[in-house]
């Protein structure tokens, strides 16, 4: 059975639901997520727990130490890996994380293409789709063979790359191979709540991140190289605590610094994801509960 993506932002509930879907489908998690790669990084970053993580496979959770680095093209690699070695297996590979820049490098590769250009792509965004694709066809017709007509973002996107470099965006294609279209089609899920919903979700989980012990966590992992890895020292809630304990903010103060940016952050998230992710949302209510809303998912699959 191919992939199913299902993503959302931050306390939305999706792992809840991921962990649905696998028990009743005989499937595996990969975690989509920047942070729960570090070892350690345990309360503030909501890894599953050790009950969880017996009942279903959980990928790509405690991968690297703090003295390591992780970006998008290892996840790339090593989730495709995971992937074939679950579906060697027979079992459902379900991708659920919030980490939307590892989900877009899975989805349609990374290359070594030059970063948007906000004039020239003001100017490709206002012209027509005919005028684009004349242009594609005229300066790189492998592409346009190739690509997704109906997806104006990768569209524009070729473009801007070939105004860009003065070459053929086909040639600095990644390496790694692309992951959208029809192998995810009808199988990518966004889960949704309300604004006022989710920041009482967020608030509450905070709270019992607090509660959970993540100052003592994070006392312990300063002692192991916490302040050195700028990626994981940015980690919302980690940077927070670390601020409280060298004396810039009571405790209090910062628990309420970590909900105010963890709200934030979720709102980021929302408008990214749907802004460059082609998922069906799921509006979850606050009475629905995650088996509800997997099964929810399991009536609208298509076909493997």
């Amino acid at each position: 059975m191919r992939p199913i993506l299902l993503t959302g932002p931050t306390a939305s509930g999706k792992s809840a639901v991921a962990l649905e879907l696998a028990l009743r489908l005989g499937g595996e998690i990969i975690s989509v997520d920047s942070m729960q790669v570090y070892r350690g990084l345990d309360i503030g970053t909501a890894k599953p727990s050790a009950a969880e993580r017996a009942l279903v496979t959980h990928h790509l959770i405690d991968v690297v130490g703090l003295n390591e680095s992780f970006d998008a093209a290892r996840f790339v690699h090593s989730a495709t890996v995971a992937i074939q070695d679950i579906e060697g297996r027979n079992q459902t590979a379900i991708l659920c994380g919030g980490t939307g820049l590892y989900f877009n490098a899975w989805l349609g590769g990374l290359g070594s293409a030059p970063p948007p250009d906000p004039l020239l792509r003001a100017e490709l965004e206002a012209a027509t789709t005919a005028e684009l694709l004349e242009e594609l066809a005229r300066k790189d017709p492998v592409t346009l063979d190739q690509i997704d007509l109906k997806n104006r973002r990768r569209l524009v996107r070729a473009v801007e790359v070939i105004r860009l470099t003065g070459q053929p965006f086909s040639v600095q294609r990644a390496r790694w191979p692309e992951h959208g279209g029809t192998l995810t089609a009808g199988r990518a899920f966004g889960i949704q709540r309300d604004r006022p919903t989710l920041i009482r979700r967020i608030d509450e989980r905070v709270n019992r991140m607090f509660q959970a012990g993540l100052v003592t966590e994070t006392q312990n992992l300063l002692k192991h190289g916490l302040r050195e890895n700028r990626t994981a020292l940015q980690a919302i809630g980690y940077r927070q605590v670390v601020e409280h304990l060298e004396g810039s903010a009571s405790l209090r103060e910062t628990v309420e610094r970590v909900q105010a940016k963890t709200r934030q952050f979720a709102k980021r998230q929302m408008t990214w994801m749907q802004g460059q992710l082609d998922l069906a949302w799921l509006e979850v209510g606050t009475n629905e509960s995650p088996s509800q809303t997997a099964e929810r998912i399991l009536q609208t699959l298509p076909p493997a």
